[in-house]
């Protein structure tokens, strides 16, 4: 009965944790199409067939079937959330061509190379754009007409050369996908106006379903994008844009260069993005991390399309680890494993961080997000502004208040991030943001801001912020003594506070509305009528501190960042795999994760597949993977298992009599590598009740075990506390009397056993 409740209990909680997973995708007239989420729909037994998975993400499923029953379909879900997905499946499963729109060439080609990754025909999946060649096109056009090819990716420009358009009218196509949707719109980061011309081309293909897909949308957005495609009347499914796996943190501008490379070196190895404002930014950062010993290139508008195609293979193929560029790099790139992005000048705006920072994990492992940030970007970003149209400029303004705030808040950076997009998050704490983890000091100001306010009217709302903190500071400069204001009563009076708290105090009663800054006339600073009542009733103010990042530095091994980082995996295996995919990947021309991505690695390092049926069983690989690149892989794992006398969870099977001393060996192993006791007693061919007998025995003998991962997943934080506590006081570490203490209806046997376990490894051993 223990070892059941255990299990069942195990089991439970997992289901839980999975529809809560499941319900954070909030919906905005979306279908009520609920999907199996498993493998066994039709669609799921496709999915396994095609690529190897066993489960949809999120609402894959669901979209799936309203395309494919021919409705308007509008998918709006974050980077790594599994876009391609939604149109790769169906398009393989359909009769036809489906017809992909998308903005890059470079992104055409990763994913026509990761379609063909996963079948053993090239033909089916091609690009149409300007970098092919008269007999490539011909080459293209013949696979379309034989039915081979199942997916077309082709630019907007090519959309409207008559003779593709005349060509794509005589075929089949199955649906029209368009990538990158937010380009339709003006409000979109990456507005392309080549994009405001689908909608006709869309009318002149004929009544073919139409899904759209972006990776951010604000409700402005979405109504454009709808709007200009003509599809209103689309089924719109809006997936959670919470990317927990993302850490996101805000540093102070000071010593950029020095912190990005101290940074980078510490993650050496590990692929990563730069993002800088300039062309010239980039080549300076790009050289002084070569100089530094750091394999880095520069990518932007600037340099020739060779070059840039040049530098996104190098990267692709792990030849570099980190890229330095200006937003021209990134909408392109299908890299699941860059692990860190990093802006060296703050961005525009939110939803171009928010695109910009999902780069970063993708395979839903570690990904950290750091920017760094002076409010001299912000005021530079607004003069640039000078001179465009006024809606323009409003615009722009707009975009750039929500980046401030966002930058200078005390609060939860992931609520705010995701309050920008619509969605709340209700989580007091997200544990995966420099404020959540490292909350920000907060004073009392309220004198001080009246104070400000005072010296803002004293020089009568004609002068900049840094006349206003010299005046506060008493300090006496040209601009000060040229308008007499060293002689003004209020002159001097903030001496007591440093010139940063001062700049904090004007951005933060800024942000709070209680001044304005003109900005087309040298960001003079005005009191608005919600300052001039602050003036007459002060209420409480609260300043945020910026913490001092010179005696701030996170540990390699702190929480930050360390969602979907768990590695339970035979390291020297899962790194020789790695070494294997990026010599397989040189020889086929392709990136390392078009092979196989870091979790089917991980898997094959701990399920140790040596023949080919058990590789295709592995996660994300499937039939075509498996067929296609297998080969050396389960030769390498082979040769790997006999060198090493490595007992395979698949070989093993019920044994009469147990090797006592391997047992416990294999246990102690199979615990570092964080596997479930389940797990290890199907291996063993033993009852979970036997697994723990055998971990008391071992820690009774003063062998230190750490079970935590395990029990987190089995029993409640507040009733570990419990028990753990007894224990504290107990007289005797019996069982029984502590199952008759705690309550023999609250806690199971083997529940109060593994407790006890914990209890005697940290206390005793």
């Amino acid at each position: 009965m223990g070892t059941d409740a255990v299990a069942e209990k195990k089991a439970s909680n997992k289901k839980k944790k999975d529809t809560a997973k499941a319900g954070d995708h909030s919906k905005s007239k979306v279908s009520k199409t609920k999907g199996t989420n498993g493998n066994s729909s039709k669609l799921g037994q496709f999915l396994h067939q095609f690529f190897g998975f066993e489960h949809f993400k999120g609402e894959q499923e669901a979209i799936i079937e309203n395309l494919m029953q021919g409705k308007n379909t509008f998918v709006i879900m974050p980077t790594g959330g599994g876009k391609s997905m939604c149109y790769q499946l169906p398009a393989l499963i359909m009769e036809g061509t489906a017809l992909v729109v998308s903005p890059l060439i470079a992104l055409m080609k990763n994913q026509v190379d990761s379609i063909r990754g996963f079948n053993t025909d090239d033909g089916v999946a091609h690009f149409l754009n300007s970098s092919l060649n008269k007999t490539e096109i011909a080459k293209v056009k013949s696979d379309i007409s034989h039915r081979k090819t199942k997916l077309l990716y082709v630019a907007p420009e090519s959309l409207t050369k008559e003779d593709n358009v005349n060509f794509l009218k005589s075929i089949n196509i199955s649906f029209l996908a368009i990538d990158e949707a937010h380009c339709i719109s003006e409000w979109g980061h990456d507005f392309r106006p080549e994009y405001r011309r689908l909608k006709p081309i869309i009318e002149t293909l004929g009544n073919v379903p139409v899904i759209a897909l972006t990776a951010t949308a604000t409700a402005k957005v979405q109504a454009d994008i709808q709007k200009n495609l003509g599809i209103q009347d689309a089924v719109v499914f809006k997936a959670s844009f919470n990317r927990s796996n993302l850490y996101y943190e805000v540093r102070p501008k000071v010593n950029v260069i020095k912190e990005i490379i101290k940074y980078v070196k510490a993650n050496s190895g590990k692929s990563g993005i730069i993002y800088c404002l300039s062309r010239k930014k980039v080549e300076e950062v790009a050289e002084t991390l070569n100089v530094n010993g750091i394999k880095a290139l520069p990518y932007h508008a600037g340099l020739d399309a060779n070059t840039r195609a040049s530098t996104q293979d190098k990267f692709l193929m792990e030849e570099i680890d980190v890229i330095v560029a200006t937003i021209a790099f990134g909408m392109g790139i299908d890299k699941p494993d860059v692990r860190f992005v990093i802006h060296h000048d703050i961005p525009k705006s939110l939803e171009g961080y928010y695109q910009e920072t999902g780069r970063s994990g993708r395979d839903g492992r570690e990904g950290r997000c750091i920017c760094f940030y002076s409010y001299k970007d912000i005021e530079k970003l607004e003069k640039f502004m000078k001179g465009k149209p006024i809606a323009e400029q409003e615009i722009g303004k707009q975009m750039l208040h929500e980046t401030v705030s966002y930058a200078e808040t005390s609060g939860c950076r992931r609520r705010m991030l995701l309050h920008y997009f619509g969605e709340r998050y209700n989580e007091d704490n997200c544990h995966n943001c420099d404020n959540c983890l490292h909350p920000k000091q907060q004073v009392e100001a309220k004198e001080e801001v009246v104070l400000m306010l005072d010296t803002i009217e004293a020089v009568k709302e004609k002068h900049n912020t840094d006349h206003i903190i010299n005046v506060l500071i008493g300090k006496a400069e040209n601009e000060v003594k040229k308008y007499g204001h060293d002689k003004l009563e209020i002159f001097g009076d903030g001496v007591d506070k440093e010139e940063k708290f001062w700049q904090s105090v004007i951005r933060q009663t800024f942000m709070a509305g209680l001044i304005s800054k003109d900005v087309d006339n040298y960001g003079l600073l005005k009191l608005t009528e919600e300052g001039k009542k602050f003036q007459e009733k002060p209420r409480s103010f609260k300043v945020t501190i910026d913490r001092d990042y010179s005696e701030y530095q996170m540990d390699d091994d702190e929480e930050a960042g360390a969602v979907g980082g768990g590695n339970a995996a035979d390291e020297t295996l899962f790194s020789m795999l790695k070494d294997l995919r990026k010599k397989v990947a040189r020889q086929k021309n392709v990136p390392p994760f078009v092979i196989f991505q870091d979790p089917s690695l991980e898997e094959m390092a701990i399920q140790y597949p040596i023949k080919m049926d058990e590789l295709k069983n592995i996660t994300g690989v499937g039939t075509g993977k498996a067929a296609k690149y297998g080969k050396p892989f389960i030769d390498l794992i082979a040769k790997y298992v006999e060198e090493n006398e490595i007992e395979r969870p698949m070989d093993l099977v019920v044994k009469s009599v147990v090797n006592k001393s391997g047992l416990k060996v294999y246990i102690i192993q199979s615990i570092d590598r964080k596997l479930s006791l389940e797990d290890i007693a199907d291996a063993k061919g033993i009852s979970l009740s036997d697994v723990i007998s055998e971990i008391e025995s071992i820690v009774s003998s003063g062998t230190k075990i750490d079970i935590n991962y395990y029990l987190n997943e089995v029993i409640d934080t507040e009733r570990q506390d419990e028990v753990f506590d007894y224990f504290h006081s107990a007289e005797t570490d019996s069982v029984e009397e502590a199952h008759a203490e705690l309550g023999e209806d609250d806690y199971t046997s083997d529940e109060i056993r593994l407790m006890r376990i914990k209890f005697m490894s940290e206390l005793g051993n």
